[in-house]
């Protein structure tokens, strides 16, 4: 079974979380997927990866640099897992893809939108009703992530 973490964003927008939960991955050897929600989205994400750092970057791919293999992080509209991830990141409201493919799926949620909120709630049915592990993470007043369910 594979483990669905769901992060609830409510003190720091995506931009600012994801690269440090990305470098955690890149860390532990694991190879990820990150699936957006709008092209537009993949593509700003993608300029981030590159710049949110003074000191280096984040290595990573997309279809437009293609060489998928050797992406220890892919960026993505689709469903496709060409780097052979084993973690799958979903922002910006992509769907939940059937879980049993990854050791972990990783669902980031802005919860200052209540329609993010909705289909966050609507998954986490979902992946209990499948037997899934399921865990509910928030920041604290600290910025430190607390699992709160």
């Amino acid at each position: 079974m594979s483990e669905v973490l769901f992060y609830h964003l409510d003190r720091q927008p995506l931009e600012r979380v994801l690269p440090g939960l990305l470098e955690k991955c890149l860390e532990r050897g694991w190879r990820t997927v990150v699936q957006f929600g709008s092209e537009d989205r993949c593509e700003a994400i993608d300029s981030l990866l590159w710049t949110y750092r003074e000191d280096g970057f984040l290595p990573h791919g997309t279809a437009k640099d293609g060489h998928a293999d050797r992406q220890p992080v892919w960026l993505t509209v689709g469903e496709e897992n060409p780097n052979q991830a084993v973690v799958r990141f979903l922002a910006d409201g992509a769907e939940l893809p059937d879980p049993g493919g990854y050791q972990r799926i990783v669902v980031l949620f802005d919860g200052n939108d209540n329609e993010a909120v909705d289909r966050a709630r609507e998954a986490w049915k979902d992946v209990k009703a499948a037997g899934h592990e399921s865990t509910y993470w928030q920041q604290s007043d600290l910025g430190r992530w607390e699992r709160k369910g």
